[in-house]
């Protein structure tokens, strides 16, 4: 068992100019975590200053990955090295400084409130959330994504597409993992109808969510589409799903109603 039993998991590509100064803002509100910084090969430099921070810090290590392979399957290894490990609560965050440390006490209070609660989500869409320095484009994105998401997949999840939060190892052995396949922002919808399926409690927890002030975003068009094809069709999935348990029940009743006869013969005998 770990001493600490708490694994922030940040994934990082390119972050040299946020990572020391996220991994600072961590420790500094959690001083009893462990960080893992997943990098995929960052030229950058990255990784190099992950080193040098874990050489001098036992709470801080490295995770590093050939190539960039993507935002889901970097917290995916990030969850296996944490179960693997013994950590009992697993955290999602960014490198840039967009999810504020200040609101990890909140979410994980939330996370232990109750059994049935499986995970925690920094939201920007509920009462008490915000944005800051979006451009105005950028929002409708956001929103409509998570808009969109929670229409096809009827979800009551209000950020479906948040990047911050806090998992019970748990709830995370217990939805199969091994299948998920999404790359980018999608992995988060994909969580979300995941643990919901499964009968998981969400929270959601207000935060304010800032755009990064160094490095560049790693939002593309390849990103969207990937996430409205999957949502897409999921939700038709989830409706062909839908008609087929009505046609189902329908039926079941129509046999119920309707006792199939039975008929008799007569036996030398038989009074």
């Amino acid at each position: 068992m770990p001493q600490r039993d708490i694994l922030v998991i940040i994934p990082t590509y390119n972050e040299a100019e946020n990572v020391e100064t996220a991994i600072q803002r961590v420790l500094a509100v959690l001083p009893d975590v462990d960080i893992m910084i997943v990098d995929d090969g960052s030229p950058d430099g990255t990784g190099e200053i992950v080193r040098r921070i874990s050489a001098n810090d036992d709470r801080v290590s490295l995770m590093e990955r050939t190539g960039k392979r993507g935002l889901g399957p970097a917290y995916l290894d990030g969850f296996a090295h944490g179960m693997a490990s013994g950590h009992t609560l697993l955290i999602e965050m960014d490198a840039d400084g967009s999810h504020p440390a200040s609101a990890l006490p909140a979410m994980l209070a939330a996370i232990r409130s109750a059994d049935s609660v499986g995970g925690v989500i920094g939201s920007r869409w509920v009462t008490g959330g915000a944005v800051v320095d979006w451009p105005k484009s950028r929002r409708l994105i956001s929103r409509g994504g998570s808009t969109y998401a929670r229409v096809m997949l009827g979800l009551k999840v209000r950020d479906v597409t948040a990047g911050f939060r806090v998992y019970k190892a748990s709830a995370l052995q217990a939805i199969e993992l091994e299948t998920v396949q999404s790359q980018g922002y999608c992995f988060q919808i994909d969580m979300t109808r995941r643990m919901a399926a499964n009968g998981f409690g969400l929270v959601e927890v207000p935060i304010t969510f800032k755009d990064r002030v160094a490095g560049t975003s790693k939002m593309s068009k390849a990103i969207v589409v990937e996430a409205m094809l999957r949502v897409t069709i999921w939700g038709f999935e989830r409706l062909v799903g839908k008609e087929r348990g009505r046609r189902e029940s329908r039926d079941a009743k129509r046999v119920v109603e309707q006792p199939s006869a039975v008929s008799y013969e007569k036996h030398e005998g038989w009074s």
